[in-house]
């Protein structure tokens, strides 16, 4: 026991020396190894930062195996004893680790190394926050003797502080080191001073950068620091920090020069420091911070020489200044301010203005002020002031605001100029001018009165420009006086964007003497504009104009405008009554048929007459393909049908389409093709563009119910920045342009303007559900083009479709599926996923009847256990608008976990599929309900047999 004793010491004393821990720890356990009378090894093991998991075993004497098992070992209250006794605070005594329920999970771990039995006790620190666990293992089952116990007690302490002195010093390392990154990320620099035997120095590093000092002056001398300071600043410095130090203060402060020796700079440093003293008050170390402030103090400066020289400047001028605050207040006021008030500049800066001002003019500059104020940019007030004197001048006061840094209203500037003298000249020519007028002729007289009392604005002008003249009328409308317009000194008060009309309208007085009328606006003295019709003449030399103001005309014009687009939708919500009901009309018939002949042929059935059943189904089929054909122009008006769109040679598929057109139109129409040599390549939905085509053909034909002739042009077409900004939806570029001219009767450019508008036809209900000309329109702004129509009436209709360019060749025409009812392969598996019954229980039934092995879900959720099943499948079926899970997301489920998984997709209507070549992917494809069974089965037999491949779970 003494000689494990002495062991400790030299454990502790190489501890306290900083040796590095592990040694200390490897150490410590072959002490206790040594020292045993009975064979053992023993472990030290640290729990992480967590406090989860054991880690950086120590045991130099164990198998390195059995330490790399146990690394990271999660603790708990059954992870055998290291583990147990980490998580419970308390030591855990295995005398057997073969049968002891805590080595369960681990005893294959120890008893190929012949470990037997283990003891753990936590390692941990005054308040009982556990570091790690020691252990010690025993080649044979044994219990802890009571000497035993405790000196595993004395070495788990020893330990602690082990464990406790590292990870402490670390942490003091970290902060030392986090403290001189901040010092040198904010440039400030750290001293601290010993005061307890003179004064006793240590500089950081920043303090050694910002005082220019080599890194070997961190210990400088107190003389050699006040040898730095300014000549002129260091007796007051020196006599400041000696005072603060042997006054009893705590917080020292200084400012101060000095002479940088690194390069010989005039640096202003500030100090901030903190002076611990002991129990009788006597100062034992000082700690602080220098910062260098050099660049605030020259700002400082800066600042206030901008300041003496606004002031020198203000105190010069002449005329009255100030700089007022938003309450009024006043924050500077120049010698001529005070001299006017007659009063000292502390007085100025208090002064209520209002004690000067003349009580007639009193209540308009309250409010004048007040508006001025309120809209925050500069004015101007004119009233009468009591000089010092006592005699009352006319004063023009200007007034310009100002703002802070940060953007926000602080106050006025504002400057006064006496215009007495121009206001008693303005009086004087004003009774001039009245002895003058009761001197001129009667028609003088009258030419005034009408000049003065015209609500028109009235002016006269040189050639050249200048103005000569204006009446009043100018100041009632547009609020300037007349001495501000014959000025010159105001800005032009035309509006930018009628200079060029007005340039225009001079060029043709030049040519007639006299203008034709124009309209243009005019800047109002609040800001606002004004619209302004002229006519203007000439005569002897000069220039004779009359405005009219006409803005509330122009405002009633726009609200006029307001007021028919209101109508306009009004008149869209009757358009659509109305194509509710068509559509109401046509479906109801078309499901009439449907319904009835169904009736008829159940009850046929029902009663064995077979023999006249095949009459009824032609009448059903057809009605159902009706209301097919109404859906899908549904969908193209709405631009919501799924498009596939290729490149297309146009010409060839117009040539395709001339036998159906020509039976179209009949044999009183004639049919004219007009195709351009070497036309482009456009890019559309070729099925898409035969439907818009025969759109086209169908209402021209109605439109010559007397006959006529229709023309279908093709032409390569550039579309410029020009066009572009004219017909709104298209952009610039190239376009295959296809044009359907015909004969007919013509339109009302009424109709023409909501020819291409929803729900709107010229027919009578029952005759059309104005989706004609809507689908075309539809489809060419969801192709990424445009569609235009021109018509006069009795000279035919005009539409023309554009479609963008593909730079490329077309693609070859597919051939038409052909008939047939090939069955399935032995084992064909198609999972069909369908959220409608009826349409399931059909294609169910039909690929079943085809030899199909079927297999069936009512949504993507359902679809989602066969898919994650064994069962082969072939083909994925689905609708793309499913509940919750639409088809889409259902196919790229299945792929992943099926890759190559062929997909087939049926649509009705679904807005993510609208344009197909960006919906479907590599092995997929799309067909559109309603479909014939026969199609269906045929696209279901071309994709499985398109390169056979079953995907099985």
């Amino acid at each position: 026991m003494l000689e494990l004793l002495r062991r400790e010491r030299q454990v502790l004393a190489r501890i306290a020396a900083g040796t590095p821990l592990r040694e200390v720890l490897e150490e410590l356990v072959l002490a206790v190894e040594q020292q045993s009378d009975i064979p053992l090894l023993a472990a030290v093991q640290l729990l992480d930062a967590s406090g989860k998991r054991l880690v950086e075993s120590v045991g130099p004497s164990l198998p390195p195996s059995y330490l790399q098992a146990l690394e990271g070992l999660e603790i708990g209250p059954q992870a055998g004893s290291c583990g147990t006794a980490a998580f419970t605070g308390e030591p855990v005594y295995v005398s057997d680790i073969a049968h002891d329920l805590l080595w369960r999970d681990y005893r294959e771990l120890a008893l190929p190394h012949g470990l037997r039995a283990c003891w753990a006790v936590p390692i941990t620190t005054a308040d009982e926050r556990v570091l790690g666990t020691f252990a010690v293992y025993y080649r044979t089952p044994r219990i802890p003797t009571p000497d035993e116990l405790e000196t595993i007690a004395l070495l788990t302490q020893t330990a602690a502080l082990a464990i406790q002195r590292e990870r402490g010093e670390k942490a003091l390392r970290e902060r030392e080191a986090e403290l001189a990154r901040v010092q040198q990320i904010g440039r400030v620099g750290g001293v601290e001073v010993d005061l307890r035997d003179g004064f006793h120095n240590r500089r950081s590093p920043e303090y050694l950068l910002i005082h220019g000092l080599p890194p070997e002056a961190a210990n400088e001398t107190h003389e050699e620091w006040v040898a730095r300071i300014h000549p002129d600043d260091r007796e007051r410095t020196e006599r400041e920090f000696k005072d603060a130090v042997r006054t009893g203060v705590t917080d020292y402060y200084s400012e101060y020069r000095i002479i940088r020796p690194s390069d010989g700079q005039l640096r202003w440093i500030a100090v901030k420091a903190f002076i611990e003293r002991d129990a009788q008050g006597k100062a034992i170390r000082l700690v602080g911070a220098h910062i260098d402030i050099t660049d605030l103090r020259r700002a400082e400066r800066a600042l206030s020489e901008s300041e003496q020289r606004f002031r020198l400047i203000a105190n010069s001028a002449p005329v009255p200044m100030w700089v007022s605050e938003l309450d009024g207040s006043r924050a500077f006021a120049n010698r001529a301010y005070c001299d006017f008030l007659g009063v000292s500049y502390e007085e100025a800066l208090k002064f209520d203005w209002r004690q000067r001002l003349h009580p007639d003019d009193l209540p308009r500059i309250l409010k004048e002020q007040i508006a001025g104020e309120s809209s925050r940019k500069p004015f101007t007030l004119e009233a009468r002031y009591r000089r010092s004197d006592g005699d009352w001048r006319w004063v023009r006061s200007q007034s310009q605001p100002r703002w802070g840094v940060n953007g926000e209203q602080i106050g006025f500037i504002g400057v006064a100029y006496d215009i007495t003298e121009a206001k008693l000249a303005e009086a004087e020519l004003r009774r001039h001018n009245e002895t003058l007028a009761n001197q001129v002729a009667r028609r003088t007289r009258e030419r005034d009165r009408i000049w003065n009392v015209s609500q028109d604005l009235l002016l006269v002008a040189d050639h050249s420009g200048a103005w000569l003249s204006v009446n009043p009328a100018w100041q009632r409308t547009l609020g300037w006086n007349e001495s501000e317009l014959l000025s010159g000194s105001l800005p032009a008060l035309e509006h930018p964007e009628d200079r060029p009309a007005q340039a225009r309208v001079g060029g043709q007085f030049s040519l007639a003497g006299r203008s034709p009328r124009f309209e243009s606006r005019f800047q109002h003295k609040d800001g606002s504009w004004r619209w302004i019709s002229w006519t203007v003449a000439s005569a002897d030399g000069l220039l004779y104009g009359v405005g009219r103001d006409v803005t509330a005309e122009k405002q009633a014009e726009i609200s006029l405008r307001a007021t028919e687009e209101q109508l306009r939708q009004a008149q869209k919500m009757e358009a659509v009554g109305q194509l509710t009901g068509g559509i109401a009309h046509d479906f109801n018939n078309m499901l009439t048929g449907i319904i009835g002949g169904l009736d008829i042929i159940g009850r046929r059935i029902a009663a064995a007459r077979y023999d006249d059943v095949g009459r009824f189904i032609e009448p059903v089929v057809a009605s159902a393909h009706r209301a097919a054909g109404l859906t899908h122009r549904l969908l193209a008006f709405s631009r919501r049908q799924s498009l596939d769109p290729k490149p297309i040679d146009i010409d060839a598929l117009i040539n395709g389409m001339e036998d159906l057109l020509r039976r179209s139109l009949g044999e009183q129409i004639a049919l004219r093709l007009k195709f351009q040599e070497r036309l482009w390549t456009a890019e559309a939905d070729a099925n898409q563009l035969e439907s818009a085509l025969l759109n086209l053909v169908i209402n021209a034909r109605d439109a010559m119910a007397d006959g006529g002739t229709l023309t279908i042009e093709t032409e390569n077409l550039g579309i410029d920045s020009g066009f572009a900004a004219l017909h709104e939806g298209i952009e610039s570029g190239e376009y295959v342009a296809i044009t359907v001219r015909d004969t007919g009767a013509g339109m009302e450019q009424g109709v023409i303007d909501r020819a291409f508008d929803p729900f709107f036809t010229t027919k009578p209900i029952g005759q059309g559900t104005g989706l004609g000309l809507s689908m075309v329109y539809g489809f060419a702004k969801q192709s990424r083009g445009h569609a235009t129509i021109e018509s006069q009436v009795g000279s035919g209709t005009t539409v023309k479709i554009y479609l963008p360019r593909h730079r490329g060749a077309a693609a070859r025409q597919s051939e038409a599926v052909t008939s047939h009812t090939s069955r399935a392969r032995d084992g064909d598996t198609v999972l069909v996923v369908e959220d409608e019954a009826a349409v399931r229980l059909l294609v169910v039934e039909v690929l079943g009847d085809l030899g199909y092995r079927v297999l069936q879900a009512k949504d993507g959720q359902a679809a989602l256990g066969i898919v994650d099943s064994e069962a082969r499948i072939d083909l994925l079926l689905t609708d793309v608008g499913l509940p919750v899970m639409n088809g889409r997301q259902l196919a790229e489920f299945a792929r992943s976990r099926r890759p190559g998984l062929k997909v087939l997709f049926m649509t009705g209507y679904a807005e993510q599929a609208a344009v197909r070549s960006k919906f479907v992917g590599a092995g997929m494809d799309m067909i559109a309900k309603p479909f014939a069974m026969e199609a269906l089965t045929a696209r279901v037999q071309e994709m499985l047999e398109s390169g056979k491949t079953a995907v099985n779970g």
